[in-house]
């Protein structure tokens, strides 16, 4: 068996690992690149093998660093099927049209104010591209096997994380190899806790958090303190979010401070995103699959004033009433929160709140970093507001939760390799591993670079 890891080797982006089996060659996620300008260029470099001759992929979950690369690997020749579980088909319908219009958008709008080096700016994939790629998705529900080949069988196991989200399993004749995907928490609001695997020969473990810990202060707390300081002196909470997932337990969250009285229950809330209206109604389409019941998810929705239309967004922007708004995307690198940004980021008396994860180079990490303006629209913005990061509310296990899973395997695994992380976060996690499980062979490995298992 040969890997190669052509995305998430050096970075928490871009999720691509191509194992040749000897029968096949299968793609785990088809992640973008995203973050520093060095690594989103990745996007345009091309594979080191034709996609034609890639037979199969296996998405672990429909965050775009993990599939929004497909839509430009079908448009360079795939024609194999996309296998993911039944709620990852139907985010990733959600999440690839809407990165195909934006890309679309941008080279537009590029191409209009004349601020791209290329000439004319092309989107890397257009919408048609991405529904040409979703054509080629198969649903396979969790714990039901499915044989790839003669010699290969996937397997799809819940990682909590995000809704449909999996850890893969292939069993490629005697040995298995197990992709973590990414880990979702202990207590998380939405999602059940990953289900822990006993073994594997071949061990590919995400590391996003592999270097810290989230912070022992209750995440709700602190959100309420912040939402009734802000309402206190006349402003508005922003809350920069990413549409599927971190969205939904966001309203979850609201909708139990103001039931708990811990904020004002008049304070009004907007969920200003399509997309995000979109997935909350695939979450309500799910409710198996989450740990909340069903009269929980319907109050919740019904707490938030759902914006869809450009000029509602428009006329909430212009709004000088005290609100909560929710807006993708999460990092700010793009979509209707640019536009609160702009409006919100220079007066003082509002707050921005970053609840979860920023890649470095992104402009929510900036913003959290404490830059004093940030670009926007090709013109700088001062900033004035408050901004927090709330890691709390992250989807992510931390170090800890990383190794109580991995303490569920029965045997060390032959050859672990730690992905998904910074240099810093993925090799902190080797560290811990080879120390504290004593496992052997624990390597991070290298952009591209090519091991035989």
């Amino acid at each position: 068996m040969q890997i190669t890891f052509l995305g998430a080797a050096d970075a928490v982006t871009g999720s691509r690992h191509l194992i040749d089996t000897g029968s096949s060659r299968i793609l785990l996620d088809c992640g973008l690149f995203q973050g520093y300008k060095q690594l989103r260029e990745r996007n345009w470099a091309p594979l080191p093998v034709p996609a034609r001759e890639i037979d199969a992929v296996v998405l672990s979950h429909a965050h775009l660093d993990h599939s929004g690369y497909l839509p430009a690997l079908v448009r360079q020749g795939f024609r194999g099927h996309v296998h993911a579980t039944p709620a990852t088909c139907d985010l990733a319908e959600l999440l690839l049209l809407d990165s195909a219009h934006i890309q679309e958008e941008d080279a537009r709008h590029a191409n209009v104010h004349g601020y791209s080096k290329h000439r004319p700016a092309r989107p890397l994939y257009t919408v048609e591209d991405a529904r040409r790629a979703l054509q080629r998705f198969r649903p396979r529900a969790f714990h039901q096997p499915l044989a790839l080949d003669e010699r290969t069988t996937l397997e799809f196991i819940p990682a909590g994380h995000l809704l449909g989200a999996a850890s893969v399993r292939l069993t490629v004749g005697e040995r298995t190899l197990v992709f973590s995907g990414d880990l979702g928490r202990q207590g998380d609001l939405l999602m059940a806790p990953p289900e822990r695997i006993g073994q594997a020969d071949v061990l590919l473990v995400e590391s996003t958090y592999g270097d810290r810990l989230h912070p022992d202060d209750d995440p709700m707390q602190q959100l309420a303190a912040i939402i009734t300081g802000t309402l206190d002196h006349g402003g508005s909470v922003l809350l920069p979010t990413f549409a599927v997932a971190r969205a939904q337990a966001l309203m979850l969250a609201l909708h139990r401070l103001k039931q708990a009285g811990r904020i004002p229950r008049q304070v009004p809330v907007y969920l200003d995103s399509p997309m995000a209206a979109e997935a909350t109604r695939v979450y309500a389409g799910h409710q198996d699959l989450l740990r909340v019941s069903p009269d929980e998810v319907q109050a919740m929705c019904e707490g938030v004033t759902m914006v869809t239309a450009p000029e509602a967004s428009e006329e909430l922007t212009r709004s000088h009433y005290p609100r909560i708004i929710l807006s993708s995307s999460g990092m700010a690198t793009g979509g209707r929160v640019l536009h609160h940004l702009k409006a919100m980021a220079p007066h003082a008396k509002h707050h921005i709140v970053f609840p979860g994860f920023q890649v470095p180079g992104s402009r929510g990490a900036a913003l959290v970093g404490g830059a004093r303006e940030v670009k926007i629209h090709g013109s700088y913005v001062p900033v004035r507001a408050r901004v927090s990061h709330l890691e709390g509310f992250s989807g992510h296990a931390d170090a800890d939760e990383l190794m109580q899973w991995l303490r569920s395997f029965g045997r060390p695994p032959r050859h672990t390799f730690v992905v998904h992380g910074e240099p810093q976060a993925a090799d902190a996690l080797r560290r811990r591993i080879q120390e504290e499980l004593g496992w052997p062979h624990v390597h991070v490995p290298e952009h591209r670079s090519t091991v035989r298992v």
